[in-house]
């Protein structure tokens, strides 16, 4: 019986699970995004997350934690340095798995995992999607009433902005005109 047995054994020994999942997370530091079954991305993620997290303090006890788990140089230097300044910000969340299609041999699910700050077509997407809610949207119903008395208020805001604009040069001018008859007068 496999009671309390709660993580995937992906049918392979220890030794293998873990030489398989290491090399893995090797290769998704390295060119950021794999393609794989759902269940191996699923496992890998388990794995790979508090590796990450490890990565975000860049010192020589974590550098050594680290390589002890990828047993990869490059990969090591790939995490501390470019994944580690995107990531740095982030509280957890780091990978992201998106199912693509079936494997035609077996019909085993297949899906791409990513580091979630290294694809630019959805960040690019995130940004597009946040100047679009700040645009108005588009509903079938009326306008509401409520929008009209505040139409009204700043159509007579603007016109009260321009009556006083309209009265300073009047006034400005009947001094001028009274200086010069008093000018006159004088004379």
């Amino acid at each position: 019986m496999r009671h309390g047995k709660k993580f995937n054994h992906l049918g392979r020994k220890k030794g293998h699970r873990e030489a398989m999942l290491s090399n893995m997370a090797s290769s998704l530091f390295l060119h950021k995004r794999i393609f794989t079954t759902t269940a191996k991305a699923k496992a890998l993620r388990v794995y790979v997350e508090p590796i990450i997290t490890k990565g975000k303090t860049d010192s020589t006890h974590s550098r050594r934690v680290v390589f002890s788990y990828l047993q990869d140089k490059e990969a090591v230097k790939e995490l501390f340095g470019p994944i580690a300044d995107k990531v740095g910000d982030r509280p957890g969340g780091y990978t992201r798995i998106l199912k693509t299609h079936t494997r035609l041999g077996d019909n085993a699910e297949m899906c791409m995992m990513e580091l979630v700050d290294f694809n630019d077509l959805m960040l690019d997407q995130k940004v597009s999607k946040k100047s679009a809610s700040t645009k108005s949207k588009r509903t079938r119903r009326g306008k509401k009433k409520a929008e009209t008395p505040v139409a009204e208020a700043v159509e007579a805001a603007e016109v009260e902005t321009e009556a006083p604009a309209t009265e300073t040069p009047e006034n400005v001018e009947e001094p001028k005109a009274e200086t010069n008859e008093s000018a006159e007068d004088k004379e």
